[in-house]
């Protein structure tokens, strides 16, 4: 289209800027109803959403993500790969700042790479494995890796990357890294992203403020962001957050629950956002020959899961679970994960395939299965007595073992489970982090189940090391069918980020990642 039109899309685009341009109104606030509190945002040692989903508000990254997921200029206004792939040369912006005027230097570049990859410090240090050095002179920082890594870039838009003051940092009260990161957050930290920190009562609110020095421009040419403040305000109790909204004392919630994105989506002062999301819903299979007590697995035979797969209908779960805001699995990631490969939906539901797999595996006479669901969920008591029903007439008597979050780990970790409930949503921007935990044995035994897979394993190895996009991209396909074959999951459903806004509130996003993104956000006085 661009080539064939290009006088006409030209134009386009201009009006387009120029009325989005008009119509944007600086200033004002924004209340967003949170569902939990902070404990601390800092790029190295933030390990909870709401910790990690706020990071990029204060501290900005060298490259960033697009709209689309691509890798864009951030902080660094170009950058070069080797044609060995191991030496990243980035070229920072002329006249950065922090929010409190002091130059952004390829000194706080190396200072923040550094903690980023030290072992030593935080959950995050393995996605910088590759980098053998970081050094800067002058606006030129240089990575050198010890091998090739094609995920290097999208790391470097990742959260755990975003840029500190090495001297307002280093002047922070403690003894250690982790204590003087816990002080900086405390002390309304200086900050390289669209906003600072300008207060906050724990457990209670906290209010983000607009960094006078961030670099990026917004539709009218000005500096964004265009919000003077966001105040978070914590309200745990998902009614309650939505009470709030309706009244108007704020302007978002998240988290909303599926069963009332319908009635939300109908009232006229709000939009029901549903953003596109990597979270999928999932259950493992423990694919072992034999189980925990040493008796025989009939889970170990791959046509079995298929079976169970094929006999699970996944529109009915949808409906019941997510109110048909989920859409089916198409592969072990989500849709929206680079380098997704699955061109229809996973085992649609056909009974008879699943009857037909069962004798063929020797079991037309039905097993017993234990589901491990999560007490006092509410979504895992609806997917048990929905498999129930729908194996039953398998022959297969499926019976449930409740029990709380951290049971629920350590019987994935050991292997005394049948199947178990459990889900996921992407933190990194490249598919090898869901790959790798849900499909690597080396890496917690494929997120659990036990499944070694030889071409598999091998390919995700080789995958991990190669930089040509297109041989990369072939590997992902064939992992993903291999996969997709195997079946050492229950292939449930892909659910989005439900958020209800305010209609005067424009700009907001978050984003496949999770990420809470006000810094397009703007509304009308």
């Amino acid at each position: 289209m661009k080539r064939f039109l290009p006088v006409l899309m030209g134009a386009t685009l201009s009006l387009a800027a120029a009325t989005s341009a008009l119509a944007i109104e600086r200033g004002g606030s924004m209340a967003f109803a949170r569902y939990d509190d902070s404990a601390i945002i800092d790029p190295v040692w933030a390990d909870r959403n709401p910790d990690l989903w706020l990071i990029n508000a204060l501290y900005e990254t060298l490259l960033r993500n697009g709209p689309d997921g691509s890798v864009v200029a951030g902080l660094a206004e170009s950058h070069d790969v080797s044609a060995d792939g191991k030496t990243i040369t980035l070229t920072l912006r002329e006249g950065l700042k922090f929010s409190d005027g002091s130059p952004l230097t390829g000194e706080d570049v190396v200072f923040s790479l550094e903690r980023a990859r030290n072992p030593d410090l935080g959950p995050w240090a393995g996605l910088l494995g590759s980098v053998e050095s970081v050094k800067a002179e002058d606006n030129t920082i240089t990575l050198s890796l010890k091998q090739p890594d094609p995920t290097i870039l999208s790391i470097l838009a990742t959260f755990n990357t975003g840029i500190v003051s090495k001297a307002a940092f280093e002047k922070a009260a403690g003894a250690t890294d982790q204590e003087k990161a816990q002080a900086y957050f405390a002390g309304n930290p200086v900050t390289s992203g669209p906003f600072t920190l300008k207060s906050r009562v724990q457990g209670a609110s906290m209010t983000f403020a607009r960094n006078p020095n961030y670099w990026r421009s917004g539709e009218d040419g000005k500096p964004l962001p265009y919000l003077d403040e966001v105040n978070f305000v914590v309200i745990p109790d998902d009614a309650t957050r939505i009470l709030k909204l309706q009244a108007g004392e704020v302007d978002a919630a998240e988290f909303i629950p599926f069963a009332r994105v319908g009635e939300l989506s109908a009232d006229a002062n709000l939009k029901m956002e549903l953003f596109p999301s990597t979270r999928i819903v999932y259950a493992p299979i423990n694919t072992r020959e034999t189980k925990a007590d040493g008796a025989k697995n009939p889970l170990s035979d791959a046509k079995v899961r298929q079976a169970l797969n094929y006999a699970t209908n996944k529109d009915v779960l949808i409906k019941l679970v997510t109110f048909d805001t989920g859409k089916p699995m198409t592969s072990l990631m989500s849709a929206a994960t680079q380098l997704h490969y699955g061109p229809e939906p996973l085992y649609p539901y056909n009974p008879d395939k699943a009857k037909e797999l069962l004798g063929e595996a020797g079991l037309s006479g039905g097993f017993e299965v234990k589901l491990t669901t999560l007490a006092g969920s509410a979504d895992d008591a609806t997917l048990f007595t929905a498999l129930q029903q729908m194996w039953a007439p398998l022959g297969v008597n499926l019976s449930v073992e409740q029990v709380d979050n951290p049971t629920r780990g350590e019987k994935n970790r050991s292997g005394a489970f049948d199947i178990h409930t459990y889900g996921w949503a992407n933190d990194v921007n490249d598919p090898a982090q869901v790959t790798g935990w849900l499909g690597y044995y080396k890496q917690r035994q494929a997120v659990g189940t036990g499944w070694n897979n030889a071409e598999f394993n091998e390919l995700f190895e080789k995958s991990n090391s190669e930089v040509d996009p297109d041989k990369r991209r072939e590997e992902y396909k064939r992992m993903q069918e291999i996969y997709a074959t195997e079946a050492p999951l229950l292939f449930l459903f892909e659910t989005p980020f439900a958020t209800a806004v305010s209609r005067s509130v424009e700009g907001y996003v978050q984003t496949p990642l999770g990420a809470n993104d006000f810094s397009e956000a703007w509304r009308a006085k």
